[in-house]
């Protein structure tokens, strides 16, 4: 993790999203989460959706996830098909039986990959078993050169309320250095149809420090960004986990990091608060602002870090169910083999313990910028003043959060660096492993 006196951007996972560390999730715990889904559920519990396309026209030389690029429509159709399958092998499961889905998003790799025939299709493979029509939420991933008008309209006739566009840059020269499929002027065609076809939310991604950017830059990104006037703008901090391009290159040819410092993307970062805030935009987390607290709601992220339950869709994908963490086979051959034997393609799992479960949730939380120590109270029966009084005064004393009146407020120091800060609430055994 870096800190303050590391600025380096160096190889290594930064930005958390999940605990225990997914490291130490393993194949013996399987067994756990397909007990998970044969137990009676609790019908409190709110159920979320996520569905992973894998699917790019080029891979980002930044890019950890898993994507399959140059896929012909049969492949596509392949994988489609094997989705709709291990959807109707999960909905066939005592925990999901009569459950409504409160969100769903669409992941990648890259959704809008599919065509407006191909989503059409999927749509209605997978409402033979699942429906998404009362949900709160669908967010929908768009890289901005795979979209058209009439892919846009399939989007809204099939449901999709969220809409995130992966801009994370203006520039050319950088949208091409960083290995973007897309350039700026699919950007603005996008934009202008997810407009025109009007969604009740819609998200841009920026990314703050990627190779070749500069302080002028910059603030062109942020001010078109700002022109733009989406309902969300997500700006994630530029870094460098083990299996991107960028790393692998670092390793294989001794190259030093070409990436922005951390002082420099904190920096930049904010910048961009100041300026967002000044037009009227509001802080929603440390990545994450919105242009009313009050209506832009990420259902998704609200839920997930407050432990939902999750269904995991696809290659490799990552989710949560009645107490058990799980990921899907991260190889499409396994996870082909295994829809299609009637199984489902879980690879690794961890059944957290009820300790776990209280820093998952208290961490993620966090990144939101400010806790209620009483809804930690309810929830588990226990006060996290006192369980992480120790980390909460160091981070106090150096600027980073305050605790008063029961609440923990992050500064907007903290915010800038906050997954740099979370380790510290961790179990010791957890503190100097590998995240991923």
């Amino acid at each position: 993790m870096t800190t303050d006196t590391t600025s380096t951007t160096e190889v290594g996972s930064y930005f958390i999203s999940n605990y225990p560390p997914f490291s130490m999730w393993n194949r013996e715990q399987v067994t756990d989460a397909l007990q998970a889904f044969d137990r009676e559920p609790d019908r409190d519990v709110t159920l979320g959706l996520y569905l992973h396309i894998p699917f790019c026209r080029k891979r980002c030389k930044f890019c950890y996830f898993r994507v399959y690029t140059n896929q012909n429509a049969k492949a596509i159709q392949e994988y489609v098909e094997a989705l709709a399958r291990e959807m109707e092998l999960l909905s066939q499961r005592p925990g999901t039986q009569r459950r409504s889905l409160r969100f769903v998003y669409f992941g990648g790799g890259t959704p809008s990959y599919l065509s407006s025939r191909q989503l059409k299709y999927l749509r209605d493979e997978l409402s033979r078993s699942v429906s998404w029509d009362s949900a709160e939420e669908v967010t929908f991933e768009c890289e901005p050169g795979t979209l058209s008008l009439d892919k846009v309209k399939t989007l809204k006739e099939i449901g999709i309320t969220r809409v995130s566009l992966g801009v994370e840059n203006f520039n050319d020269q950088i949208l091409e250095e960083n290995g973007r499929a897309h350039l700026s002027p699919e950007i603005d065609r996008a934009y202008g149809w997810l407009q025109q076809v009007g969604f009740p939310q819609i998200n841009i991604d920026l990314i703050a420090g990627m190779i070749g950017e500069t302080d002028e830059n910059w603030a062109r990104c942020v001010e078109k960004a700002a022109e733009m006037q989406p309902d969300n703008i997500t700006i994630y901090q530029m870094e460098l986990p083990f299996n991107t391009i960028i790393s692998k290159e670092m390793k294989d040819m001794g190259m030093t990091s070409p990436v922005a410092d951390w002082t420099t993307k904190r920096r930049w970062v904010n910048e961009a608060i100041d300026s967002l805030l000044s037009q009227g935009y509001q802080i929603s987390s440390g990545n994450e602002l919105v242009r009313n607290n009050q209506t832009d709601r990420f259902v998704y992220r609200d839920n997930v870090w407050r432990g939902c339950d999750l269904l995991a869709a696809g290659v490799s994908s990552f989710g949560h169910f009645q107490g058990v963490h799980y990921q899907n086979f991260d190889q499409i051959e396994d996870y082909m083999r295994e829809v299609q034997a009637g199984r489902l393609p879980i690879n690794r799992a961890m059944k957290p313990t009820e300790h776990q479960i209280l820093i998952r949730e208290f961490v993620l939380q966090m990144k939101e910028g400010h806790v209620s120590a009483a809804t930690f109270r309810n929830k588990f029966g226990i006060d996290i003043l006192e369980e992480f009084a120790e980390p909460l005064n160091n981070q106090q004393a150096a600027g980073y959060l305050i605790v008063e009146d029961d609440q923990i407020r992050l500064t907007r120091r903290g915010l800038l660096q906050v997954d740099s800060l979370l380790t510290e609430y961790f179990e010791e055994e957890h503190r100097e492993v590998r995240y991923t």
